[in-house]
């Protein structure tokens, strides 16, 4: 097996060695001596603050807790991710190969590692380093979880499962699990998988995923025996599979880039989310079953940018659609950071505000923050943030994950670079793993006998997820000799109720179980025991629906709202009878209710709402509840009531913007048509604002079949015109009596957005001839005008006309260089510059333009080859003596004949 070695740095595990080089910066108080972190750090040098024994130094902690340097480099080099087995060992995934393309490649010409790291002595500090796994096909994977001598990798466009099957802590065999998954090379493509409490993995890939097949190229099956269909699902999703990898289902879709799915003891999900990078817009996210999370336009893909109709005030929360119907809502906007792993501690070790938490490593905001939840109606919200792990005065602290340690400490591994985002990473040679606990606690493993059902079944209670995997098989393959000890610790009322989660959810999976503890589960005074006794019996039982009926009326809105859940693609009378009764207990102005409505009546839309408008009465929109169910059903048939209700001018019109933007949400043409023109003609003092936000939203097909829908749209043009709206107008509705003004539109605006989106849509709809036909009839300033306002459009159209000018010697000189200046607006375009210099097109004018265009480019390669045309800096030039001078202007002069 190939391994690589880095050379060996000293650091150590405390700074002791640090704090008696300072005693200066001590204080005295009541005679005893304070050394102040802060003082001491600042005291060194930027070098010596990169050394690893002064890696804690750089942290700060509450009061309490403390972190221990548990491993550093050369042990370990960009920990992208890690577990913590059973024995407390670390299981460090790394990184060193990531992102050749834009980093450079590795210059080792080797595959990246997984690295055992085992505290023999119990005191917080690595002692033996093993190297599982190293090979050429680990190329900067993104997830590992343990379970036993097994470890699952996740590395697009597989997930291998590496064994050990001797013992030696060397991993002997390597099967591919899933397979043809995108994102190669790429922070979203499938990510690590972590263990259930139900007995199932869950894991979860970002955009880049697209879709993934079993081991050997088999389609997967959804729950009824169906393939997957991939295309109907969107960009990030969060799976959930058998310990045989075979019956894997989609829980929730439409992320952007989620790098790990925490799921705790009753089976609730919650994931950390990372928006694109700048717009302060990541999240965490409580996973409701089945949802759609807003990172793309549901109809149409559009993303967050594209203007669209009752749009967010706050760009964090535009970013994930949260104003759309169907759409879950964020727990949490995290601001502009970098989330990664993440976990639920359900330990007891760390102090008691930490209890039951969910906790993000954050890389770009260089902590470990727990992220306090309580009931909010139906679902839940944030109460703020508990910082663990702050890298306030060592910014290179980047953590990656966070893991629970068998004794409930926490374990985070850190990348450690001055970087973070854009593909990037600027230091190759460090890596830390740190652990967080209470002051001066031993590292001290429990050890369990795992054949003995009483041992199993303590071990079923560890805050560690690996030993809970093994505990959870043994107390299974026990069977009814551990079900005294399973029943006895869910029935124990006065114990953690996430501990009786847990027993019921092993006992619900042992052969011949009785059903009395369900029965005893549905009677729970805690709501969540109530929920996750409705889990457990969904996936006992293939028709659970008089379970679903016991808790349609539970006093609980979030009982409710996983009745409502649980309905889901439910075609059954009585599923019908739950959701109308659900329905009418829904006071309105609940979010997370009215959403779970909406996910339990997807594709039944038009059997529910002609049976919920009985019961409605006959003012259906004239309640909260009513005016939210009429928003979010999708059914032709609720379009009178949508009407009704963007008409009303009792009503603010902002308050009335969700109802317009709910029509986007149909494909009824003529229906849909009629009743947007039928609201401009209501009287108001808002009529012109509304008339337009009416016909924005009209069906493309009637305006181009209506005469009364092309005269509006016409009127509507006329008066945005050099208006973002006036160019969404043109694209959605193509009409060919525009082509002038677009024309207009770029050459006077070339040097704004809206004359470059003019100019891109306008070679979109009127083609090349048309622009070079108007490029021979221009003057140079114009002609250069119009060629600015095609610069980002990054079509091979753009660049053929872009490049024809710039070679065009019959072109002015200054039209040729502003063209191939321009010609490196954009990343194909960059690509074009590099083939002119490399085949010596250009001459020395146009090749300087060509520069300045390309002067900003972003990726690493492009830089490279550029990098040979730019002029050397003066301090780079060979430095010439005085007589090495004197020699060569001897030469020249005899050269010259002199």
């Amino acid at each position: 097996m190939k391994q690589f070695h880095l050379p060996k740095v000293l650091f150590f595990s405390s700074s002791i060695s640090l704090l008696l080089n300072f005693f200066s910066s001590a204080q005295t108080v009541d005679s005893v001596k304070v050394i102040h972190p802060d003082s001491i750090y600042a005291r060194l040098s930027e070098g010596e603050k990169r050394f690893a024994r002064n890696a804690v130094s750089g942290l700060e902690l509450p009061d309490g807790l403390e972190a221990r340097l548990f491993a550093a480099e050369p042990d370990v080099i960009n920990p992208i991710n890690i577990d913590v087995d059973h024995r407390g060992r670390v299981w460090a995934l790394e990184s060193y190969n990531y992102r050749p393309a834009v980093n450079g490649k590795s210059e080792l010409g080797v595959g990246d590692r997984i690295v055992i790291m085992e505290d023999k002595n119990g005191d917080g500090v690595s002692d033996v380093t093993k190297v599982f796994y190293q090979g050429p096909e680990l190329n900067a994977p993104l997830g590992i979880w343990v379970m036993g001598n097994k470890a699952i990798v996740s590395q697009s466009p597989y997930v291998w499962l590496f064994t050990d099957t001797n013992g030696d802590d060397v991993a002997d065999d390597k099967e591919i699990l899933f397979k043809g998954i995108g994102g190669t090379q790429h922070d979203a493509g499938v990510h690590s998988f972590v263990f259930g409490p139900d007995g199932k993995f869950y894991f979860n890939y970002g955009n880049a995923g697209r879709q993934l097949v079993d081991g050997r190229d088999r389609p997967l099956l959804d729950k009824y025996e169906r393939p997957i269909n991939f295309r109907q699902y969107r960009q990030g999703v969060v799976f959930r599979c058998d310990q045989e990898f075979r019956n894997v289902e989609i829980l929730a879709e439409n992320f952007h880039n989620a790098f790990e799915v925490a799921v705790d003891s009753y089976g609730t999900m919650w994931q950390a989310d990372q928006e694109e990078p700048g717009n302060e817009g990541d999240r965490v996210s409580y996973v409701m079953e089945n949802g759609n999370f807003g990172y793309i336009d549901e109809m149409n893909g559009n993303s967050w940018r594209v203007n669209r109709t009752n749009l967010e005030d706050e760009i964090p929360r535009r970013h994930w659609h949260q104003n759309d119907p169907g759409v879950v809502p964020n727990l949490l906007e995290t601001g502009s950071g970098f989330p990664m792993g993440a976990t639920v501690y359900e330990g007891e070790l760390l102090p008691r505000r930490f209890w039951d938490q969910v906790i993000v490593a954050d890389a770009g905001h260089n902590s470990v923050r727990a992220y306090p939840v309580v009931n909010d109606g139906a679902g839940y919200k944030s109460t703020g943030i508990l910082p663990i792990v702050d890298g306030k005065r060592d910014k290179w602290f980047r953590p990656t994950d966070v893991c629970v340690a068998p004794d409930g400490s926490l374990i985070v591994s850190d990348w450690y670079d001055p970087v973070i985002g854009s593909n990037r990473m600027k230091d190759r040679g460090r890596g830390r793993i740190f652990r967080i606990a209470p002051k001066d606690t031993l590292y001290k493993i429990p050890v369990y006998d795992l054949t003995i059902p009483e041992q199993a079944v303590k071990a079923l209670q560890s805050p560690n997820l690996s030993m809970r995997y093994l505990a959870w098989n043994a107390c299974v393959k026990h069977g009814w000799n551990a079900e005294p000890m399973l029943e006895a610790l869910f029935r124990q009322y006065n114990a953690n109720p996430k501990l009786r989660a847990r027993a019921l959810w092993v006992l619900n999976k042992i052969e011949g179980f009785n059903s009395r503890n369900l029965d005893i589960g549905f009677r729970e005074l805690n709501p969540n025991l109530r929920i996750t006794t409705l889990r457990a019996v969904r996936q006992r039982n293939s028709d659970p629906i008089e379970y679903i009926k016991r808790l349609s009326s539970d006093p609980n809105p979030q009982v409710r709202r996983e009745a409502a859940l649980a309905i889901n693609h439910n075609h059954t009378y009585e599923a019908l009878d739950v959701w109308l009764w659900l329905a009418r207990q829904y006071p309105g102005n609940d979010r997370w209710s009215v959403e779970a409505l909406s996910i339990g009546a997807i594709g039944q839309w038009e059997r529910i709402f002609p049976a919920w408008l009985e019961k409605a009465g006959s003012r259906p929109g004239a309640t909260a509840a009513g005016k939210d169910i009429i928003w979010l059903a999708r059914t032709r048939k609720a379009i009178p009531f949508l009407e009704e209700l963007a008409a009303d001018t009792t009503v603010s019109f902002k308050s009335r913007l969700r109802y317009f933007r709910a029509f986007d949400f149909f494909n009824a043409g003529y229906e849909k048509s009629q009743a947007l023109l039928n609201v401009t003609k209501v009287r108001s003092s808002d009529r012109v604002a509304v008339s337009k936000l009416a016909l924005l939203h009209l069906d493309k097909s009637y305006v181009a079949n209506s005469q009364q829908g092309l005269s509006a749209l016409n009127a509507l043009m006329d008066e945005t015109y050099g208006t973002s709206d006036y160019i969404d107008l043109v694209k959605r509705y193509e009409p060919a009596t525009e082509t002038n003004r677009l024309f207009q539109l770029a050459i006077s605006k070339s040097n704004d957005v809206i004359g470059r989106d003019a100019g891109a849509l306008l070679l979109e709809q009127a083609g090349v001839t048309y622009i070079t036909d108007k490029l021979g009839t221009l003057g140079n300033d114009k002609k250069s005008a119009l060629l600015a306002s095609i610069q980002t459009a990054g079509s091979a159209e753009s660049i053929y006309i872009l490049r024809a000018i710039a070679l065009n010697s019959a072109e002015p000189a200054s039209v040729r260089e502003d063209a191939v200046r321009y010609l490196g607006a954009s990343w194909p375009g960059e690509e074009a510059v590099v083939k002119l210099l490399k085949n010596d097109q250009l001459d020395d004018n146009l090749k300087k333009a060509a520069l300045e265009g390309v002067k900003n480019a972003f990726r690493e390669e492009i830089k490279k080859e550029l990098a040979p045309y730019f002029p050397k800096p003066a301090e780079e030039k060979a430095e010439v003596t005085p007589v090495e001078e004197t020699k060569q202007k001897g030469k020249k002069r005899r050269r010259r004949g002199v």
